[in-house]
């Protein structure tokens, strides 16, 4: 099933919350919504799963109309940060218990619910704790039982706000890795909330960046990565280093601008940490700077800089790099970035 939303507005308390939001999500995507506290990515879920009403603005569930739809009758399922698991049934009661408050054509008979369910806990590896009650669980066990709790009725679309941001890295990880081969059986259509820019780029399709109840940009993980729409973009997906510099004839040049000429531009430039060649070497198209700290933790080695320009950023190399450099704290070194990017100037700065 689809969604489609179109010119979606909402405010609370005359505060705009949502401005002007048009969306797809194709049948079977799994769409990520991502971007920091407060930038309207839970309530245009919300908005979604009917557990909030637009102001003005049309919501599409497979070429349905449903803005004036009830939540309950817009066969969504919608799983919570919080897991909101009843305390008092045993996990198995608590994935039934949507089937069992089925009425007429659609209630199932005990085997058929027993079955199901069963075979909902073997999906996630559970069919042995059905007896738990939900304390006696892990907070990953807990919330995967959420999960299938909400695929248990069957729902046309699943929407999950901020799955994962109660638990600890590593549950996380496991949880972000599990969900994406989970879409990858069933092949719901999905979309869930998030802040954590790892787990956007990670699991899902396509991504969506939010920002102040705007859209930012729309894209493919690589898409929205690699080549970011807006400074916002650029800095908020990943590590970035800001230079200043200046834009002369369509060459970049990187450094405190000073005063421009007529032809000249100063500009904000904009390089990721793994944009840069390090080397013991001057040469005409690098320049030169200072090793303030070194972090060899990790995956690569981290170099904290500081440039000629007096401006700090960092640099990320290989670990056989560093060693073949020998590089220490207080050594020089002369960097060359890559991929160098500069917005328009009417992008948001900081």
């Amino acid at each position: 099933m689809s969604i489609e939303v179109t010119n979606i507005i909402k405010s609370f308390n005359e505060q705009p919350v949502l401005k002007d939001i048009s969306l797809r999500v194709d049948t079977g995507e799994l769409v990520a919504l991502l971007g920091p506290s407060g930038c309207g990515k839970t309530t245009l879920l919300r908005v979604i799963a009917g557990l909030e009403l637009p102001d003005s603005g049309r919501i599409m569930l497979h070429d349905e109309d449903v803005a004036k739809v009830q939540a309950g009758k817009r066969k969504v399922g919608f799983v919570f940060q919080h897991y909101a698991l009843f305390r008092h049934m045993t996990v198995f009661e608590n994935v039934a218990f949507g089937l069992r408050v089925r009425r007429g054509a659609s209630r199932l008979a005990k085997g058929a619910i027993r079955q199901k369910v069963t075979k909902l806990l073997q999906l996630i590896q559970m069919e042995n704790l059905a007896d738990r009650y939900p304390h006696q669980l892990s907070g990953g066990q807990r919330q995967r039982v959420a999960l299938v709790r909400a695929l248990a009725v069957e729902p046309k679309i699943l929407l999950l706000d901020e799955p994962f941001g109660s638990l600890d890295a590593r549950v996380r990880q496991e949880l972000r890795t599990w969900l994406r081969k989970l879409h990858d059986e069933i092949h719901l259509t999905g979309i869930f909330v998030t802040h954590d820019q790892e787990e956007a780029l990670e699991v899902a399709d396509r991504v969506v960046v939010m920002d102040q109840g705007k859209i930012e940009q729309v894209g493919t993980p690589q898409e929205v990565f690699h080549n970011p729409a807006s400074e916002f973009v650029m800095t908020f997906l990943g590590n970035v280093n800001l230079f200043h510099g200046r834009v002369e004839d369509g060459k970049i040049t990187l450094g405190q601008a000073g005063s421009a000429t007529d032809t000249q531009i100063i500009t904000r430039l904009f390089v990721r940490p793994h944009d840069f060649e390090v080397s013991r070497t001057p040469a005409a198209d690098n320049f030169q700077a200072a090793i303030l700290r070194i972090n060899a933790a990790g995956p690569n080695v981290r170099l904290e800089l500081k440039s000629r320009f007096n401006e700090e950023f960092a640099a990320d190399i290989s670990h056989e790099l560093a060693r073949s450099l020998n590089l220490n704290a207080g050594d020089t070194v002369y960097v060359k970035p890559r991929n160098v990017r500069v917005f328009p100037p009417n992008h948001k700065a900081d």
